[in-house]
């Protein structure tokens, strides 16, 4: 992982300051060497060369080796992006640091692009938010719970609800696992999401399994899916129907977290394609997990994320 930025301490806090601050396109561009390249010697993406001139007419880098030109947006979630970095790294401060989100109509008024262009923004960033693999496994208290996000059938048009199943109103929708590691000695309260095909014993068991430490003590209700945890984890059930706290016996930390998910997802976001619902939980877990840190501190993870990931507009509208 790269290291942090040597100007992070110097980023500033409010939103209006960081609009002034990346304003000018040469700090822009300093900040991302010191991530991309935080040794402070650019290498040419095309041959490895570190021979490398600036143009400065149109703030690009050239090789004097393979004569190639390249932008300091390259292998990033900005390239081959017609926007300057003074309007990204805004963009970025905004989604990073809005706790309910922010729709890509309301970002693209405020950094006057379309809403087509916003919305693509949105989900470029949200990959950089995401979190990928865990190497460490969750320990101490861990919380686990699940969600159901879709439309509720009493609010479609009276043309679509002939064409949904029937049943209850989890029926079509689809199915969220949340295990929230409860605040310990080193760190703070940490989520993590998985879209799941079923509620079923095996689906959610093994989730618990590759993402708790062995010997874990484990919060449920009373689903019988998560009956028999007791040989690998001290398993503990509340029966919400008798009551929603017993002392420590709960699931409160993850239904608050569920709570934050959908206040977005209803409020904010409105209308969400299942097969991109994972970068909306990608957004969400990320600020989350970093909730005590400060705004810099958030857009830093983001804009150090942002290197090596990329994604194109005709994968988001599944042509490819």
């Amino acid at each position: 992982m790269n290291a942090k930025p040597q100007a992070h301490a110097e980023l500033p806090a409010p939103l209006i300051e960081a609009v002034r601050h990346f304003s000018d396109i040469d700090k822009c561009n300093e900040l991302m060497v010191q991530i991309k390249w935080p040794g402070g010697t650019i290498v040419c993406p095309h041959c490895g060369s570190e021979r490398i001139g600036k143009i400065e007419t149109r703030k690009m880098l050239r090789c004097k080796d393979c004569r190639k030109q390249f932008s300091y947006k390259v292998k990033t979630i900005f390239e081959d992006s017609p926007l300057g970095l003074d309007k990204w790294f805004v963009a970025v401060w905004c989604i990073a640091n809005a706790k309910n989100g922010i729709s890509s109509h309301e970002l693209g008024r405020a950094l006057g692009v379309t809403q087509k262009s916003a919305w693509f923004m949105l989900h470029r960033v949200r990959l950089a938010m995401q979190t990928g693999s865990f190497c460490k496994p969750l320990e101490g208290e861990v919380e686990s719970d699940e969600t159901f996000i879709g439309g509720s059938m009493k609010f479609m048009h009276k043309s679509k609800r002939g064409t949904k199943p029937g049943g209850r109103g989890t029926v079509g929708k689809v199915v969220v696992q949340g295990l929230l590691q409860r605040t310990n000695e080193d760190e703070p309260r940490k989520v993590r999401l998985s879209i799941v095909p079923n509620q079923k014993r095996r689906t959610l068991q093994w989730e618990i399994k590759q993402n708790v430490k062995r010997g874990a003590v484990v919060y449920t209700d009373k689903l019988a899916s998560y009956e028999s945890l007791d040989s690998e984890y001290v398993h503990n059930m509340i029966d919400h129907a008798v009551s929603d706290v017993e002392g420590r016996l709960h699931t409160n930390g993850i239904e608050n977290f569920w709570s934050l998910l959908k206040r977005m997802l209803k409020g904010t976001d409105v209308s969400v394609a299942p097969w991109r619902l994972l970068r909306y939980l990608d957004e969400e877990t990320f600020r989350f997990n970093e909730r005590k840190g400060n705004d810099g501190d958030r857009f830093a993870d983001v804009i150090r994320s942002a290197v090596g990931k990329r994604i194109q507009y005709k994968e988001l509208i599944g042509e490819c």
